[in-house]
């Protein structure tokens, strides 16, 4: 499994009902893509959930890197990079994968956590503790998914996680789902992922 993420931040008074109308006029475009888990379509709002920014910044989850390939270098980023530039593309290894009972429910909520991985610790041992965190919130009441995954390069963790409604009281990012295209999310591995 590979985690991706792109961020593109927009002025203070963009109008993010562009965004939203954009994602509901091509979002179905990944709805059947070969080798995409899911994609979150993700927007913070300034003003909204603790939000001091505007930003869209869709997570995805693959389940194979011949499908986020495709979608990068022949596919629909095109059309964005088109639209808004060409942005970094953060990719990080797959740690951990699980769906929560409700895992058929839509999501309305991302949270995405980000921390180092300090010097001095065995990697093993960081690894450990942030699946059992996203152990622990894929346990609670209104999760949809969690995953882990890790940036070698960086030595970043990042924890992702999809709620229902609102997410519990959590470090991290929140995000509004506009739409979660997920034709391969029943093929992402579970659990630890070595």
């Amino acid at each position: 499994m590979q985690a991706m993420q792109y961020e593109i931040t927009l002025p203070a008074d963009y109008d993010m009902g562009i965004v939203r109308e954009r994602v509901a006029r091509v979002g179905h475009a990944l709805d059947d893509w070969d080798g995409l888990g899911l994609k979150a379509y993700l927007v913070r709002e300034r003003g909204v959930d603790g939000s001091h920014i505007n930003q869209y910044a869709p997570f995805y989850l693959w389940h194979e890197a011949r499908g986020m390939n495709a979608f990068l270098y022949g596919g629909p980023f095109q059309g964005f990079v088109d639209d808004f530039g060409r942005p970094s593309v953060r990719q990080w290894t797959g740690l951990w994968y699980e769906e929560s009972p409700v895992a058929g429910a839509g999501a309305r909520v991302a949270v995405r956590h980000r921390r180092p991985v300090p010097e001095g610790i065995a990697l093993g041992e960081v690894a450990e503790e942030v699946m059992h965190e996203a152990g622990l919130l894929v346990s609670l009441d209104g999760a949809v998914c969690a995953a882990v995954a890790v940036d070698s390069r960086h030595w970043e963790v990042v924890r992702f996680s999809l709620w229902e409604h609102e997410a519990p009281k959590t470090d991290g990012d929140v995000f509004q789902v506009l739409r979660l295209s997920a034709p391969g999310r029943d093929r992402l591995p579970r659990g630890r992922q070595w």
